[in-house]
This record gives structure tokens, C-alpha cells and sequence, in this order.
């Protein structure tokens, strides 16, 4: 069951509108299914859209940052609930445990390190919550087309590709996670 999705997303909303309203979009669908957002808790780029979407329609945010980022007045003040913790790793680790499957939007470093430890942890059986990427006007293209080249090159074994979910419109993505969330999301 989907109850909470974790996001990853850009702390800029980029040169593509559509980033921001795709971010909006996806803000608005969680509240409007009763899904919590679980996110990295900033107030800025897609984040901060992300957030302000689903705390206006009426839905639960929750964040989760680093003291570090705090200290830099990064933070969102108008959370449902917000987690401050010591470290970018007890950060992924605390996002990770208080979702049931995750998301992936447009970003960058952050966004694609974030998203790989959910695969690479799906791939070494720590827990089995499905992955999704919105792939909004192609952005994940060229990703795709990587992960593509791991499998052609044995790089990465074709059942493994499976973990992650992809669509192009949010009602999609978030039928596709919702259908594949299970349970407490381990593996037996």
C-alpha cells in the first residue's frame, strides 16, 4: 500500500516550466490520493514547489535535512513535520524507512544519488519498494538510454531494470507505484 512516496527532486526548478509544473502537479495528485510526501525538506527549486502544492491542496509534508542545510536556512518552515538529522546518510537512511516507494523528478547530483541507493538497495535485496522516474518532456531519456547500454554490455542483469518505473504524466507514475508498493516493502 502507498501511504507515504519520497520524492527526489531539484533544489533549482531548472530552465524547463515544465519542471515547476510537473512538481505542482504531482503535489497536488499526492494530496488529492491521501499519499504523504516524504522529501529532502527544502523550500527552494522543485522542492519548495513540491511541497507549497501539497500543503495547499490539504496533504501531508514531511521533510527530512541535514543541520548542515538547516544552518544555511535552506529548510521549509510550514512542514507537517520536519526531521533534522546529523548527516546526508541518516538523511537517505530516515527518507528511506518513512516511505513506501520513491520518485524521481527532475534534479541533478543529488536527485540521481539519491535514486540510485534506492535501486542499488533493491538490486542487494534491503528492501523491495519500487522506484519511479518522471520523465517529464524526456528528461530521463539519456538515463534510460544508459541503464539501456549496462544491460547490452552485461553490465546489469535485465531483471534488475525491472526496479524502476517509468511514465511521462504523474496520474501514470503514481499508478504504477501504488500497484507495485507492497506491504512493508523487505524482501522475505
Amino acid at each position: 500500500m502507498l501511504q507515504r512516496l519520497c520524492v527526489f527532486c531539484g533544489s533549482r526548478v531548472g530552465a524547463n516550466p515544465q519542471y515547476a509544473a510537473s512538481a505542482r502537479q504531482l503535489g497536488e495528485a499526492l494530496a488529492r490520493r491521501g499519499i504523504g510526501l516524504v522529501y529532502g525538506a527544502g523550500h527552494i527549486g522543485l522542492m519548495g514547489v513540491l511541497a507549497d502544492a501539497v500543503l495547499e491542496a490539504g496533504g501531508a509534508a514531511i521533510g527530512v535535512i541535514p543541520q548542515a542545510l538547516v544552518d544555511r536556512e535552506l529548510a521549509h518552515q510550514g512542514l507537517t513535520k520536519l526531521h533534522v538529522v546529523p548527516s546526508m546518510h541518516e538523511r537517505k537512511a530516515l527518507m528511506a524507512a518513512l516511505s513506501d516507494a520513491f520518485l524521481a523528478l527532475p534534479g541533478a547530483y543529488g536527485t540521481a544519488d539519491e535514486t540510485f541507493e534506492m535501486l542499488t538497495w533493491n538490486q542487494l535485496k534491503i528492501h523491495a519498494k519500487p522506484v519511479g522516474l518522471l520523465n517529464v518532456t524526456g528528461f530521463f531519456d539519456s538515463l534510460l538510454a544508459w541503464i539501456d547500454r549496462c544491460i547490452a554490455d552485461d553490465l546489469l542483469k535485465p531483471r534488475h531494470r525491472e526496479f524502476l518505473l517509468v511514465d511521462d504524466e504523474v496520474n501514470g507514475i503514481l499508478d504504477a507505484l501504488t500497484e507495485k508498493a507492497s506491504g512493508d516493502g523487505r524482501t522475505p
